[in-house]
């Protein structure tokens, strides 16, 4: 499967949060998600997910296990399943994050322009 580059087809996760599925593997997905400042993601777990990012643009703080980090262009992370996290967006973000294994919410968000 192969994704071009674009700006269509984002759906708003959360206020501030918007987030489209790239392309989806046999056992992983690939998001980006479109942040804006001041917007923040509830404390949340996945107990069937890994989930790594990779933050393209911007900064935010990501509490994982209740550790804050702050992530700055470059930076990436991972969460292992079923541990809790949450961000905090200090200025307009983007990232790209990795779910092993595909969720089946974001499954649905897949970008039509993905072949």
């Amino acid at each position: 499967m192969v994704n071009r580059h674009n700006d269509d087809n984002f759906v708003s996760a959360l206020e501030g949060v918007d987030v489209k599925t790239s392309v989806i593997g046999e056992d992983s997905l690939m998001s980006e998600f479109r942040m804006k400042k001041g917007a923040v993601l509830p404390p949340h777990a996945h107990a069937d997910y890994e989930q790594i990012g990779f933050l393209v643009s911007g900064n935010i703080i990501v509490h994982i296990g209740g550790r804050p980090w702050e992530m700055k262009p470059g930076d990436s992370w991972c969460i292992n399943k079923g541990i809790e996290h949450r961000a905090e967006i200090l200025e307009d973000s983007v990232a790209i994050e990795v779910f092993t294994y595909p969720r089946e919410d974001y499954v649905k968000l897949l970008d039509p322009a993905s072949e």
